[in-house]
């Protein structure tokens, strides 16, 4: 029995496993709730993280009820999923920092009013109140530390002796599994949705509700799970939380101007796969855009539709003109009319160099600025090659070859744009 949400899954591609026998007949017969769960390892979301958020957003869109699950408790023990080293512990105050912080990704992907609307929950809330002895108890006698260990989770962590694995972090997945059975009980949640490295804790949770049933003395009711495999690049990477190249979905951390622009020179191999998965596009649209890439990969029609869609999504209409405006105006050298936070987008994203404020007070010939910038020319005598054959920039203006730069010439007090030939910038600052 064909479902909308699975038949969505299947086709975009994202669709790794199901665990519960009968899901599909689940699903049909009317509006169910599933939930997800984000630990709040940082104050935002990564694009790694989009894709479980995104399924989320899939159920509710099928007719369905979504719970996000933000991990105040789990957050304080750290998930050894996908880790190869065990996560730093994070203080209270700033797991309900990051909590706060996450927050408002999800309110950008889901819908909070209406029939099926949105929740979030947090786990600390039932976490919290549980006793050590009840735990073991009650909940721990039903989990095998014999199939415990060999869940990948754990098993590559206790193969590598440089790695191990903590108590702590060993009993993640018990703590996982009793939100499924806590959510089951309390908000009649049959379904757990997440990336394919959570199947076993999903596989635990439903093991959990069916030896204990939805309630004390009910009969033990079904529960199913539904994982996404994981976005990765074409070269087999993958997106992190790490704060080295991190693609983050607030705007505090990755501007809509920089995802526009990683999504723009995204690989021709990677793009066709990122519009399936990333965007809500139809398979009518997806369709006529394979197409074009594959008739004229050097047309970035493709490229141009994800890089707008996701920024959309994530920021907005508007956000997206500038983020393109931005671009436009950085392709053509007609730098002048960027606002503030442009200028200080394009400043985030190409060489820059810094300059001591003293210097720049008095000013600094142009000639002694290409040459110590190390990014616009290789020595002065290059320098004033470039400003005597009128090949350099400033803000959008050919520089004369005695131009001297000063604090004025930082657009918005931010920084001075400066071109040398068709495509190479630099951004001067001022240094702090």
């Amino acid at each position: 029995m064909a479902h909308p949400f699975l038949d969505e899954l299947r086709w975009r591609g994202m669709l790794s496993q199901t665990a519960g026998e009968g899901i599909e007949a689940h699903l049909a017969g009317g509006s169910r709730t599933a939930y997800c769960g984000f630990d709040p390892t940082a104050d935002s979301l990564t694009l790694g993280n989009y894709v479980a958020l995104k399924l989320l957003a899939h159920w509710q869109r099928a007719g369905h009820r979504p719970i996000v699950v933000v991990g105040g408790g789990t957050g304080l023990i750290g998930d050894p999923s996908g880790k190869s080293a065990e996560r730093q512990l994070l203080d209270p105050e700033q797991v309900k920092a990051n909590i706060a912080g996450q927050r408002r990704i999800f309110e950008r992907m889901l819908e909070f009013t209406g029939p099926n609307a949105a929740i979030v929950v947090d786990n600390g809330e039932w976490l919290g109140r549980l006793g050590y002895i009840e735990v073991l108890r009650d909940v721990g006698k039903h989990f095998s530390v014999n199939q415990m260990i060999v869940r990948d989770s754990v098993a590559s962590r206790l193969n590598s002796r440089e790695q191990g694995i903590s108590y702590t972090e060993f009993s993640y997945m018990i703590l996982q599994a009793y939100d499924f059975l806590h959510l089951h009980r309390t908000q009649r949640c049959t379904v757990q949705l997440g990336g394919s490295d959570q199947f076993g804790n999903i596989v635990s949770g439903i093991d959990l509700i069916r030896r204990c049933g939805a309630r004390e003395g009910d009969t033990p009711a079904a529960s199913f799970g539904v994982t996404a495999q994981l976005l990765t690049k074409a070269d087999g990477g993958k997106f992190g939380k790490s704060e080295q190249g991190a693609v983050w979905l607030t705007a505090d951390r990755t501007s809509p101007y920089r995802l526009h622009q990683y999504l723009l020179n995204s690989a021709d191999a990677d793009v066709v796969k990122f519009l399936r998965w990333l965007t809500f596009l139809p398979s009518e649209r997806l369709a006529e855009l394979e197409a074009a890439h594959a008739l004229n990969p050097g047309g970035r029609d493709a490229h141009r539709a994800l890089a707008d869609e996701l920024v959309t999504i994530l920021h907005g209409a508007h956000e997206c003109t500038r983020a393109a405006a931005t671009a436009k105006a950085l392709f053509s050298g007609d730098v002048q009319q960027l606002d503030a936070g442009q200028v200080a987008d394009v400043a985030g994203e190409v060489p820059s160099w810094a300059v001591p404020a003293d210097r720049l007070a008095a000013g600094i010939p142009l000639v002694d600025a290409l040459a110590d910038s190390k990014v616009l020319a290789a020595s002065k005598r290059e320098a004033r090659d470039f400003l005597q054959a009128g090949s350099v920039l400033v803000n959008g203006v050919k520089a004369a070859p005695d131009a001297v730069l000063t604090e004025q010439d930082l657009m918005h007090g931010r920084a001075a744009l400066v071109r040398r030939g068709k495509k190479q910038w630099c951004a001067i600052v001022r240094a702090q």
